[in-house]
């Protein structure tokens, strides 16, 4: 059956629309944080692989850096390993870290790479352990209160932040065509193997790599305003503004100073998307109105 003329406008109408974003994003470096609910739903997931795949035959050049703390959840309970969180980061000891590393490092992220396969792709799944791409050290979390005189150490076990980024495994995978698919796991000095934030990992990413894009994928629309409408457009000075007014807090806080810091250190914009809606990777990238939330340098 044939398209009627105004679907058949339609189409053409998107297609036109996303040219001129092809011609510019073409040998550009664009990072993706995978997370949250597209992680879990399998048609989200699908959808999400296409996307992927898609940028990558038109030229561009997509990393993806993934999570999947619902499933390290699910398999501790399964092994009846007790869980905690400081400041929403889980306490990771050497039992927990074992697991992590088999989350992240296996079964979610081989599950990722087989998506992308199967979508007419070509992935290759690392773990920052991997030609010692991601060097990291322990993070340490301060805890302070009215009722403490000093701040509290608190030791979290094998949670680690970005120390240093070596980025030569992944420029051996782009040129070779393949599109990388990055476990959030560190190695410290010492050999020790540390679990750190994906968003942090996917922004120093952005950063090292000169990315023209930072994608983090969340379960919201993007950064609300007080009145809960959507920002975006905003810049570095706006957002700083928005931290210190209170707009911004809670689990997003986080999320925008990755955003933030990625932006500052020479990437070129930032974008907070909303992972539940189909396709959102590509809408953001392909067309006008774009998704959620942008941060930008510029004023």
């Amino acid at each position: 059956m044939s398209l009627d003329r105004a679907a058949a406008l339609n189409i053409a109408q998107v297609l036109t629309e996303a040219l001129p974003y092809i011609q510019r994003f073409t040998g550009k470096t664009i990072v993706v944080k995978f997370g949250g609910n597209a992680m879990v739903d399998p048609l989200l997931h699908e959808s999400f692989a296409r996307d992927v795949v898609l940028m990558k035959l038109v030229g561009m050049n997509p990393v993806v850096v993934h999570g999947g703390g619902p499933q390290i959840g699910a398999l501790l309970e399964k092994l009846n390993i007790q869980t905690e969180f400081v400041d929403g980061m889980r306490v990771t000891d050497s039992a927990t870290m074992d697991v992590v590393e088999m989350v992240l490092g296996g079964s979610v992220n081989k599950e990722i790479v087989a998506s992308i396969n199967r979508n007419g792709g070509k992935a290759l799944g690392v773990t920052g352990k991997d030609g010692q791409l991601i060097r990291a050290s322990k993070l340490v979390v301060n805890r302070g209160g009215p009722e403490l005189e000093a701040p509290e150490i608190v030791d979290i076990g094998h949670v680690g932040e970005v120390r240093q980024i070596d980025t030569s495994v992944l420029d051996v995978i782009v040129e070779s065509n393949f599109i990388p698919v990055i476990a959030p796991i560190g190695v410290g000095e010492d050999g020790t193997t540390y679990n750190i934030n994906a968003d942090l990992v996917a922004g120093k990413l952005a950063e090292v790599m000169r990315a023209e894009k930072l994608m983090l994928l969340t379960n919201v629309a993007g950064l609300l305003d007080k009145d809960g409408d959507t920002l975006t457009g905003l810049d570095t000075a706006q957002v700083d503004r928005l931290i210190e007014d209170g707009t911004i807090k809670g689990g997003m806080l986080p999320k925008i100073r990755c955003a933030l810091d990625a932006v500052k250190g020479g990437v070129t914009s930032a974008h907070i998307i909303d992972g539940t809606v189909p396709h959102a990777v590509l809408l953001e990238t392909f067309t006008d109105e774009g998704m959620g939330t942008l941060i930008t340098n510029r004023r």
